[in-house]
């Protein structure tokens, strides 16, 4: 289903990451255990809606009955992964980041990726630090995006706190609480 206007509701986790990953690849297989991970505690998941770790974690959520979010951009002409429930259709990638950012009302989970990736956490890193945004956790998985981090550590100490980074997708609920009811 394509919405019209978007409302954002709570619980909702933005993972960010690469489109290449294939099927049977460790970033498919983190992403999966990170859509996993996720629902186990109770959250739906937003990503970029087409093939690689969106698919995955979209697919991994689906897994345990979580619900998926797919913010699409009409420049592409690919259809969004059977994983997703609601998709949302933006014009263009300002739009499509924003509404990815917009749609993390729970946090953000970042995978292994390119350009659209390092363009997605600079954005929640910049917008935490420079509180445009609620205090939300904003967590990298595994260590592709370690050397960023410290970069960025070093250059701009007073903002390092905004960015975590865990080994695996089993420790997202040491950032992450359950939703789910005990």
């Amino acid at each position: 289903m394509t919405d019209g206007e978007i409302e954002f509701q709570d619980g909702v986790v933005s993972i960010f990451g690469a489109n290449n990953a294939v099927e049977g690849d460790e970033a498919f297989l983190r992403a999966h255990e990170v859509g996993k991970s996720l629902a186990r505690l109770g959250y739906a998941i937003a990503n970029g809606a087409y093939g690689g770790t969106m698919e995955a974690s979209a697919r991994g959520a689906k897994s345990l009955g979580g619900e998926t979010i797919g913010v699409t951009c009409s420049i592409w002409k690919s259809s969004p992964n059977p994983y997703i429930d609601r998709v949302i259709q933006t014009a263009g990638l300002t739009e499509r980041l924003e509404t990815l950012v917009n749609c993390g009302t729970s946090g953000y989970v970042v995978l292994n990726g390119a350009t659209g990736t390092l363009a997605e956490l600079a954005c929640v890193w910049e917008m935490r630090a420079k509180s445009l945004i609620p205090r939300r956790p904003i967590v990298c998985v595994g260590d592709f995006w370690a050397p960023v981090i410290a970069l960025m550590a070093r250059e701009r100490p007073a903002c390092a706190h905004c960015v975590s980074r865990v080994d695996s997708p089993r420790e997202l609920s040491k950032h992450f609480a359950s939703l789910m009811a005990h």
